[in-house]
């Protein structure tokens, strides 16, 4: 089958304070996923699915409809807090859903075939979605997924911390990804990660993150559907109104019983966002460069 392409925009971006995710930053009314539509356009995807909220719904079809609608074969999941695995609810007083692993979920009706995941509100540059693509044709399988990893460095923010997974490699493929909470430069230029006690670990410059492109053949939609049943009783005990399940929650599981391998493939691309308000200006002004220099057309779209 066609390989899909699903994008995780159902996130409001509480850091950022607002929905970043239709935040306008060209003067042609683009918006960051419009740009990650269109490399994913000329690496060979013809079919999308958008997972976002009911709350949003009408805007966000109007704007794909005008722009990435005419080119590809679009789906709509909604991600919603109360879909959870049978004989489960939602702890009383939690408004926070259940992370990227259920937003993925809720696209198991649509997903037939091998799929990559991307956040709706990063830059990921041309290089990872040609390789991904790649593999999802010619690679995927039950044992064989991937990740399309970033150099740490190229994956930061001036204005604050972030959370990036960083990978443990070993001839190029995934040995261990682990969630780092509050990575950042310091003005001396390393990379640092603070921890609950408020002390610092140094993270090398060239370590390989996740930044969610990630490739899946369609059968780790039950590996992640499992994973989630299972994992819940924890996260209900532990951090009942906050706790999550990543769409990388299983991975770990998996290399470690061996029934399936992550190939790391490397981009050299600078990944870029909006983790926060104040990194707006910036990334306006590269996506102007962008267009100005003719890396992209000034119409997306035609």
């Amino acid at each position: 089958m066609e390989p899909i392409l699903v994008i995780m925009a159902a996130g409001m971006g509480s850091r950022y304070g607002g929905n970043k995710q239709l935040d306008k930053i060209t003067e042609q009314g683009d918006i960051i996923m419009d740009f990650s539509l269109f490399d994913a356009y000329e690496a060979g995807f013809r079919r999308v699915c958008f997972i976002i909220k009911h709350d949003f719904e009408e805007v966000f079809k109007e704007h794909i409809e005008n722009g990435a609608g005419k080119k590809y074969t679009t789906y709509y999941a909604f991600q919603e807090l109360n879909d959870l695995p049978e004989g489960f609810s939602v702890p009383e007083g939690r408004t926070k859903p259940f992370g990227t692993g259920q937003a993925v979920l809720s696209a198991r009706n649509i997903i037939d075939a091998p799929f990559a995941v991307i956040n709706a509100d990063d830059y990921y540059g041309k290089e990872g979605f040609k390789k991904i693509y790649e593999f999802l044709t010619t690679k995927a399988d039950s044992a064989h997924n991937c990740m399309v990893g970033f150099e740490i460095s190229k994956t930061l923010s001036e204005n604050g911390t972030v959370s990036r997974g960083i990978c443990k490699a070993e001839d190029g493929k995934m040995v261990d990804i682990v969630e780092h909470l509050k990575v950042a430069q310091e003005p001396d230029g390393r990379v640092t990660d603070t921890l609950a006690d408020g002390s610092k670990i140094e993270i090398p410059m060239d370590a390989p993150v996740s930044m969610n492109l990630w490739g899946f053949s369609a059968e780790y939609m039950k590996v992640l559907e499992t994973g989630f049943k299972a994992s819940l009783p924890v996260i209900l005990e532990t951090n009942p109104m906050k706790g999550e399940y990543y769409i990388q929650s299983p991975i770990n599981k998996q290399i470690a019983e061996g029934t399936c391998s992550y190939e790391i493939l490397t981009s050299s691309d600078k990944w870029f966002g909006v983790t926060y308000k104040e990194d707006k200006p910036e990334v306006v002004k590269k996506f102007a460069e962008l267009k100005s220099t003719g890396v992209y057309p000034m119409n997306l779209w035609g």
